[in-house]
This record gives structure tokens, C-alpha cells and sequence, in this order.
């Protein structure tokens, strides 16, 4: 199934409760959340405190991309915010595979996170441990980059591995995908497509979605 995980550093903080409600109304079934420390990545965004208020308001999917050092220090602060998902880099932490299982025992999906630079070869002895793989298409740490077009290559690679080794692993990119490019990702195999400045414009949130899903209506099978 294709779905679309809007990016919550995208929106306008202002006014978060009506774009998570217009968000609802439109029956959007994941919210990407990206949490960074300034260390790992040159960036300072929220944390668990900020995705804990949001969680009795909405029923979406907490999809959240930990951009942070020694994540094992706050799976279980993050998992107690509410989050459903929680991915990692394999460059934050010294055993990926520990903190693969610590987000587990809570019950929770686990992802890897893949950066521009980082080989696809990461994923090769815990592929059979992950729910989730999510592609960076951009370096991370700020919203509204451009595409880096290499990605596409990428995903193709993990679409082949994934449908080789485990076939029900989320196939997640994130950086710089809009309407206008979306269709290449999803050629090449993701079927979860986060998008922040793409849905959080000044078109409208509404317009956008609805965009996206007639997109995403081609892909359904």
C-alpha cells in the first residue's frame, strides 16, 4: 500500500492544532516526526515532551525518525511519548542491532535510516530484524532540500534485497519529494512517502493531500 507520512517540521507551529486536524479530516494515515539533537545532525528540532501532547489528538501512525546520538539513551522516553514507529542511523549508535530490539520490547516497529552516503550493504545482517527502511534523499537536518537524484538508484537496490529477504519491510524516502517528482520514487519502490514542504504550503494542506492521493490511486493495487 502507498501512504503518505507528511513531515511535521514542515508545519506551522503556530497554528499545529489545526494543521494535525486538517491532517485527521483528511484521513492521513502517518505523521513523520524528526527529532534532532544538533549533534548528530546541525539542527535542533523537538522532542519526546512536544510528540506527547500531539498523541491524544490524533489516531495517525507516529513515524519517527530519530536524528540523534546514542538513540538507547531515549527509546523508552519516546515510546512512552506515544511514537509507533522509531528509526535509527546505524552511524548514531555502537550496537544497531541492540537498539533494534530494545525499540521491539516496547512492542513498536523499528527502522534503519539510510543517508545519502550510506551503502545499502548496512542493512545485509538485520534485514530480517527491521520493519522499516527509510531512504534519505537529502542530507538530514533541514526541510525544503532538492532531490538528490543518486536515491533512486539506491531504493531500487533495497526494493531488490527487501523482496528477496523480507517482503513486508516498509520501503520509506524522505527529502525533497513533491508532486512533481513522486512518481520515480514510487517507480522505484518506495511505498511510503514522506513529504513536509510539499503538503505544508501555501497551497493548503487539503489541496496537497488530495494531490498526492491521485498520484498514489495509480500505484494501489
Amino acid at each position: 500500500m502507498i501512504e503518505l507520512s507528511p513531515s511535521l517540521l514542515a508545519a506551522n507551529f503556530y497554528n499545529l492544532k489545526e494543521d494535525i486536524e486538517k491532517l485527521n479530516e483528511m484521513n492521513v494515515k502517518y505523521l513523520h516526526l524528526d527529532v534532532m539533537d544538533g549533534n548528530f545532525v546541525p539542527n535542533i528540532s523537538y522532542g519526546p515532551d512536544i510528540i506527547k501532547q500531539i498523541r491524544p489528538h490524533t489516531q495517525m501512525i507516529f513515524d519517527t525518525h530519530l536524528m540523534i546520538e546514542n538513540p538507547e539513551k531515549y527509546i523508552d522516553v519516546f515510546a512512552d511519548a506515544g511514537c509507533d514507529i522509531i528509526t535509527i542511523h546505524p552511524e548514531s549508535t555502537k550496537h544497531v542491532h541492540r537498539v533494534i530490539q530494545q525499540i521491539k520490547s516496547h512492542g513498536l516497529k523499528a527502522g534503519i535510516v539510510l543517508n545519502p552516503h550510506t551503502h545499502e550493504s548496512v542493512l545485509e545482517y538485520i534485514i530480517n530484524d527491521i520493519d522499516l527502511v527509510l531512504v534519505m534523499s537529502v542530507n538530514p537536518g533541514f526541510g525544503g532540500q532538492s532531490f538528490i537524484d543518486s536515491s533512486l538508484e539506491k531504493i531500487k537496490n533495497i526494493r531488490k534485497m527487501i523482496d528477496e529477504k523480507n517482503p513486508n519491510i516498509i520501503l520509506e524516502i524522505d527529502g525533497g519529494v513533491k508532486t512533481q517528482n513522486v512518481k520515480e520514487v514510487l517507480n522505484a519502490g518506495v511505498n511510503l512517502v514522506v513529504s513536509g514542504s510539499g503538503v505544508f504550503n501555501n497551497d493548503g494542506i487539503e489541496k496537497n493531500v488530495l494531490d498526492f492521493e491521485e498520484i498514489f490511486k495509480q500505484y494501489r493495487k
